[in-house]
């Protein structure tokens, strides 16, 4: 017969700690500890399996009903009580415990068993009317708004009321007689609202709330969770049934939370909090103030030492630390749980790092231990906890960091305003690429639209800057500088403060904390004073030597090539050469380059702008020294380096000796219905084939003089948004042809490669024809993603999230690739591309570069390496190297 009921108790137990997908975290756990010797109450656990059944079928069946109860009959007998006994009554808890923890999303019933002649037997076994009592009005509420779906509010008016009456302020200082009352009056409720009697049958009781944990698996806050983190929704709830011990029966008696090492910081020291004569809850809900753990030693000094004992063998034997809940009843120590504790990032890394010195782990284990997307945390400033304050509104958390100033409104007052030596917020209702510089000057950015892959979003994190977009709350007023927030008004130069690890933004200039590991990756910080630094730099190195990816750059800039490359960037997969443009006079020259009407015009401008694009390549090779450098093609839409209007409209005018009348005209004809699948990218190219010879030249002139100077260059131009060989092929003859003119009148020889970005579904369909021209290919998912599914990155925003809850999409395609529809389609150009050209590099340079999920799957795929904003670096290294232990 299948068993479906594990016991624990008495020293031996029917489970481990390796039958978490039958008994969840918590029953394997407690059997396990069991198992061990640790003191833990008797109990047993119903599998998962019974609540998948139940959830589908509606019911439990006789089998079922007949396990349970053979092993309530065996709790009986170990624990010396019987359920109902109105001598010496068995209470029990009923407790969830999934396969993957979800900490507060189910439902929990305590002191289960209680009626009013058990109720009698508690008092005489306490020595404390007042607390059973106390416990069976807890256990009706709690039953009754759990299982039978009385309103909690209900039982809280009329705690409130007998608080009033009993001219008391707490529920501790109700005496007996009023609790005695209160059961009374909650008993009534029940029946009002029910029109049946509260439950009196212990094993009633016992099955009403083993249902009522099932289908708390149902519950939205569950299964928000369970979206929000990747569970599945098959794995169903484990449901453990424990003899209760209680930490409230005197000064001999306890409860608290600890754990085994200290989960902010990760120092080796046994960490927690305990009460003497309290309730476990009383320790969460923060009723009383609760004693430093140090302090169990004199208060409760045997089970102090026991307890001592217990953590350092737990931790030893799970090889991780311990986060453990635990009651002292009448002097005797129980464990109710041990679980992996949860831990910043600044404890993961420290606590992996000095496992491995101290043989716990070895360094594989290290690296599998530190949830990638956690190192994070460790790159950014952020807020001052021991800061309080209210947020004003909170938008999409798009770049981490925290940073305050004084709120702008356009990107000319930040550029000003930050020259002029001032910190700003630049808040616009959406950024587009014109805003740039303020970008740049800005500490931070705020939007009213856009999703976490918007421009604001893309070009922030690529900066390692504080970024909070999509925040509907606020309305941008751009002609009076100003928003506000649920009648509260925000004007330019008002102090804010944005956390872009949570999206809140406050009012006021909160001071924020340094990043260690920034601090020493920038010099500002010897790394032998850093302890963080030393751990996480020790962590990385071993990650390094289990991934099989590379690791590139996403930067358009030498300082952003600079701050990659301390960062781990094995080269740069992606540098945006419009970016370049939108800088001091460059914009100015830019934009007579676009307003001239005929090809002569054209070149004179970009005469202009060779030199400024040739030093910035060359400070880039020099940032990269060694390293191979991707290099795109301008691909935005002319039209989005162009003013709309006003005095900026003016101003260009004046300064190009143009009638306003004719460049407005011109920026009119500019404009494009869909400029995403317009004229751009290498289409401009191919109209315009000076700029793509502008650009080639600028490129191969800074690698001839960066060569002349001892830098190894290793440059590879890439075309952008090719559909088909013939484009690519035109674009490389042109390259190819300032590259002999170039090299040949320079007298040098360079080694380059010529590739393309596959970011359009028909270049992926072909990639057979295009990798028998191109050397290489970088998926730009991106825009991939956008015209594979239809999407506006910056417009899907507004139903996106109500897809992900509906469960049409399992996440929001522009931050984990679909690897479904997008990543097929990759995977034929991988396919196709390596059977035309075998040497063919193969990379992705889209937001998904930095997204441990996504790079699983380029891992899978066999791609040659990722490319990332520099502040993801590090994130990308240590998913690669899990992506290389999980194949």
């Amino acid at each position: 017969m299948t068993q479906s009921v594990y016991f624990f108790g008495d020293g031996t137990a029917e489970g481990t700690r390796d039958m978490t997908s039958v008994l969840g975290g918590k029953g394997a756990n407690l059997a396990e500890m069991t198992n061990l010797g640790v003191p833990v109450p008797p109990g047993f656990t119903i599998a998962t399996s019974e609540c998948v059944e139940y959830l589908k079928t509606g019911k439990y069946s006789d089998r079922l009903r007949a396990e349970v109860e053979g092993n309530v009959a065996r709790l009986e007998k170990v624990s010396g009580k019987k359920l109902g006994d109105p001598r010496n009554p068995l209470l029990v808890s009923v407790r969830s415990g999934a396969p993957i923890s979800m900490p507060g999303m189910m439902e929990t019933i305590l002191n289960l068993g209680l009626n009013d002649r058990a109720v009698v037997g508690l008092a005489d076994q306490s020595k404390n009317t007042r607390f059973a009592y106390d416990s069976y009005r807890r256990f009706i509420q709690m039953y009754s708004s759990v299982v039978l779906g009385v309103s909690i509010n209900d039982f809280e008016h009329l705690l409130k009321a007998k608080r009033m009456t009993a001219g008391v302020h707490t529920d501790a200082e109700l005496g007996e007689n009023d609790l005695r009352n209160l059961v009374e009056e909650y008993k009534a409720l029940v029946r009002n609202r029910t029109g049946a009697d509260f439950p009196r049958d212990p094993i009633v009781q016992l099955w009403g709330a083993i249902e009522a944990v099932w289908k708390s698996w149902t519950l939205k806050k569950a299964k928000d969770y369970r979206r929000v983190h990747g569970i599945p929704e098959e794995l169903g709830t484990a449901v453990s049934v424990v003899a209760m011990v209680f930490g409230n029966l005197g000064d001999d008696s306890g409860t608290g939370v600890a754990f085994t090492r200290n989960p902010s910081t990760g120092e080796k020291r046994f960490y927690g909090e305990f009460l003497v004569n309290a309730q476990g809850e009383d320790v969460v809900a923060g009723m009383r103030t609760p004693l430093d753990i140090d302090d169990m030693a004199n208060e409760l000094p045997g089970a102090y030492k026991e307890l001592i004992d217990t953590q350092d063998r737990l931790e030893k034997h799970y090889r991780d630390m311990q986060d453990l809940e635990f009651t002292v009843e009448r002097g005797k120590l129980y464990l109710l749980q041990t679980r992996s504790g949860k831990r910043t990032a600044a404890a993961a890394v420290r606590i992996a790092r000095d496992m491995v010195t101290e043989g716990l782990i070895d360094e594989v284990e290290a690296v599998r231990r530190v949830p990638a997307a956690q190192l994070d945390q460790l790159l950014h400033p952020i807020i001052d906890p021991s800061i309080r304050a209210t947020p004003l509104c909170q938008g999409l958390p798009a770049s981490p960091g925290a940073a305050s100033g004084r709120a702008v409104f356009d990107p000319d007052t930040a550029q000003q305003r930050a020259q002029a030596g001032e910190n700003v917020i630049l808040v616009r209702d959406e950024t587009t690429p014109e805003d740039f510089h303020g970008i740049v000057a800005a500490r931070a950015v705020l939007t009213a639209r856009g999703g976490m892959t918007s421009h604001a979003a893309v070009v922030a994190r690529g900066m390692g800057k504080c970024a909070v977009v999509g925040c509907k709350e606020i309305e941008v007023d751009t002609e009076h500088r100003s928003f506000s927030v649920n009648g509260t008004h925000i004007a330019e130069g008002d102090w804010l403060t944005l956390d872009g690890a949570t999206g809140r933004v406050f009012v006021g200039d909160l001071s924020t904390i340094p990043s260690e590991v920034v601090r020493v990756t920038n010099g500002t910080l010897p790394a032998s004073q850093a302890p963080l630094y030393q751990a996480y730099a020790q962590l990385l190195t071993w990650a390094d030597k289990a991934r099989k990816l590379r690791v590139r750059a996403n930067a358009d800039t030498p300082r952003d090539a600079r701050i990659a490359r301390s960062f781990g960037a094995e080269g740069i997969g992606l540098c945006r050469t419009e970016h370049m443009f939108f800088e001091g006079d460059r914009i100015t020259a830019m934009r007579e380059m676009i307003v001239a009407r005929e090809e002569g015009g054209r070149r004179r401008a970009l005469a202009k702008l060779l030199p400024m694009q040739r030093a910035d390549f060359e400070g880039i090779f020099e940032a990269m020294d060694g390293l191979p450098v991707t290099i795109r093609l301008l691909d935005p839409p002319l039209h989005e380096f162009l003013p709309h209007g006003g005095e900026e409209s003016k101003l260009l005018a004046r300064t190009l000796d143009l009638p306003r009348a004719d460049l407005n005209r011109i920026i009119e004809s500019l404009r494009e219905t869909n400029p995403m699948l317009g004229h751009r990218g290498c289409r401009l190219g191919i109209s315009y084939p000076e700029i793509t010879e502008m650009q080639a030249r600028a490129i191969l002139e800074a690698a001839v003089r960066a060569m002349r100077r001892g830098i190894v260059v290793k440059p590879e131009i890439m075309i952008p948004l090719v559909s088909t060989v013939k484009e690519f092929d035109n674009q490389r003859a042109i390259i190819e042809d300032v590259a002999e003119k170039v090299l040949g009148g320079m007298g040098e020889k360079i080694s380059y490669l010529i590739g393309t970005m596959i970011e359009l579904p028909r270049a992926a369909l072909t990639a057979a024809q295009i990798a028998q021209s191109a050397e290489f290919f970088s998926f730009g998912t991106n825009d991939l993603t956008q015209t594979t599914l239809g999407l506006s990155r910056d417009d899907a925003g507004r139903f996106l999230p109500s897809y992900i809850e509906r469960g049409i999409f399992p996440d929001d395609p522009f931050q984990t690739l679909d690897t479904e529809g997008v990543g097929r389609l990759v995977g034929i150009a991988v396919e196709d591309g390596r059977r035309v050209r075998p040497d063919i590099k193969l990379g992705i340079c889209g937001e998904h570069g930095g997204e441990p999920r996504s790079i699983s799957f380029c891992h899978q795929l066999g791609l040659d390496y990722v490319s990332c904003s520099p502040f993801r670096i590090p994130i990308a290294r240590l998913a690669a190297a899990h992506a290389a232990l999980n194949a």
